[in-house]
Parts: C-alpha cells; sequence; structure tokens
C-alpha cells in the first residue's frame, strides 16, 4: 500500500510529517523503521534519514508493507529467560531465532514464544506484528534481548537506547588476524544502493561508532570483544567488513568465503546493561557464548 502526501510544512522532519500526516494510522517509531529500510522516497529519491528537512511541494511517498499476520498466534517454544519482572523480560536468544513475524517466517519467532510465556501481556506500541519489541538483533545473530510488558516501559526503553544509554557488548569471530590489540570504527552507515539488504559506510550514512578489542588471535581468525556506542542496522557486520575483517560465516557480508559448518555469522550479544526504566536501578546480565561459538574455536589454531 502507498500513501502519498505533500508537504506544507516547510522545515518539517521526515519522520514528523509522516506521523502526522498518517492521522495516527501507525506510530512515529513504526515511520521511522520504513525510512530506515528505504520505503519512503521524497521527490521520488529514497530518504533513509528520520530527520531530513523537508520543504514546501514535497511529494512524500510511504510504501507500506503488506501485513504479513495479523493474528500473530502464541507458541509454546521454549525460551532460555536471564532475567524477568512485571516491566520486562531479557532473553537469551538462539542463533536462527526470527524476532518477530516477516514473509517467509510467519511461526517459530521469538514473538510466538513471548506470546506464550507472557500470557500476551507484551507492549502493544508496534503493533500486533511486533508486540514487546523494543529492539531486535539478526535472526543468525544469538544472545541477549530485550522485550518489554508494557507501553510506559516501552516508551523509556525505546528513549534510552535512543539516547545511547543502554551498555551493549558482542562477541565475534571474524576473517583475518587484527594487529592492534584495541580499536575503534568510527564511520557512518548507510543502505547499500546495489543491494538494500545490506548497510555500508557512507558519507550520507548515520554517525556509526564500534569500539573493539582483541580476545585471541587465531591463524586465519580474531576473536573480538566490541562495543557498540550507536546501534545501528548491521553496525558490528558492515563495520568489520568495512576494514577487511567480515564476521565468519556472514551470509550476506561475506557469501564465498569458509564457514567452518556455521548456519550464520558468528556474532553472539554478550553483555545487555541499563538502568531499569522504572525503579532506575542499574542492571546488567551476561551470557556465556554459545556452543556453536566454542564449537568454531575449537577449529581454529591459536597464534
Amino acid at each position: 500500500m502507498l500513501l502519498e502526501f505533500i508537504c506544507n510544512e516547510n522545515g518539517s522532519r521526515l519522520d514528523t510529517f509522516i506521523s502526522n500526516s498518517a492521522e495516527g494510522s501507525y506510530t512515529r517509531s513504526y515511520f521511522s523503521g520504513l525510512i530506515s529500510d528505504g520505503k519512503v522516497t521524497v521527490n521520488g529519491k529514497v530518504i533513509t534519514k528520520n530527520g531530513y528537512k523537508l520543504s514546501d511541494g514535497d511529494k512524500v511517498t510511504v510504501d507500506i508493507p503488506p501485513v504479513v499476520d495479523t493474528d500473530t498466534r502464541p507458541e509454546d517454544i521454549p525460551l532460555d529467560v536471564v532475567y524477568e519482572d512485571d516491566d520486562l523480560i531479557i532473553i537469551n536468544k538462539p542463533q536462527g531465532m526470527v524476532v518477530h513475524p516477516a514473509a517467509g517466517h510467519h511461526e517459530g519467532t521469538l514473538v510466538n514464544a513471548l506470546l506464550a510465556h507472557c500470557d500476551g501481556r507484551l507492549s502493544d506500541i508496534n503493533g500486533v506484528i511486533r508486540p514487546g519489541i523494543v529492539h531486535r538483533i539478526d535472526k543468525d545473530t544469538s544472545g541477549l534481548m530485550v522485550a518489554v510488558k508494557n507501553n510506559e516501559t516501552h516508551v523509556k526503553m525505546a528513549e534510552m537506547i535512543a539516547r545511547h544509554e543502554v551498555v551493549r557488548q558482542y562477541r565475534a569471530v571474524v576473517y583475518g588476524v587484527i594487529s592492534h590489540d584495541k580499536g575503534t570504527i568510527d564511520a557512518p552507515i548507510g543502505r547499500a544502493n546495489g543491494d538494500r539488504r545490506k548497510m555500508v559506510v557512507t558519507e550520507n550514512g548515520k554517525p556509526s561508532i564500534t569500539h573493539f578489542e582483541v580476545v585471541n588471535r587465531y591463524t586465519e581468525a580474531t576473536d573480538l570483544k566490541l562495543l557498540l556506542e550507536t546501534g545501528r542496522t548491521h553496525q558490528i557486520r558492515s563495520h568489520m567488513t568495512y576494514i577487511g575483517h567480515p564476521v565468519v560465516a556472514d551470509p550476506l557480508y561475506a557469501p564465498r568465503r569458509k564457514t567452518y559448518g556455521l548456519i550464520g555469522q558468528c556474532l553472539h550479544s554478550q553483555t545487555i546493561e541499563f538502568d531499569h526504566p522504572r525503579t532506575g536501578e542499574r542492571i546488567s546480565f551476561s551470557s556465556d557464548i554459545p556452543q556453536y561459538y566454542k564449537d568454531l574455536l575449537d577449529k581454529l589454531v591459536l597464534l
């Protein structure tokens, strides 16, 4: 479904203008996601910056994807629950699990499992397809992820994430030997022109900062700890590719490289830390690297 609007509010932010023009049909965060996904054009040109300033007379077109399943059903899928209270739940997501229903993935998602586990008590700000989802990690990325049970918590968590107040540390094995013990990648990320599934470093992208530290070096790879200062889509995957060390077995960014038998990228969300949105208490959780990660390390030869 296409929505079309003509701007009569010179200087308006793109996301704000669309949200106001749609008159509550969808949330502003929903439209922000569509903008980031390349689903919005201004005068026929794809714009991926939410803060893009419009001019009078600009034609804004929004491509609303079809609803995959408006009746997302609870499914009794086992979850590795790290923490849970009345406001939020922290899950250790396995590699291969899709976070929410989408084309080709109508069942077996984290949302299906959460609906059953939480008896439907999840925030509804992101609609029936993504209840409780305030951030997400990729299908083949494993590890810690927060879901929220009410709208008040959802809003506060989303604000903390936007202000970069949620600490997220990852582990990854990347191709090649990184010589520096520590480093920072400060390079803007935007959607690739030739392949909209991929993110690339581009001067027109959003500011993106990734810090890394070497855990171990191997003859063919390097085990890293990574700290996200920002949280862009595919940030670690695109940043590591940018410096010539893509994540091992990444099917999108290193499709022709040796996979070592993995089904997807060797990337794990290991630690998450933030102030509890209701109590203000500082909480921190960590998870061990999963078995697939350990199996890969066993196949590598230490330097």
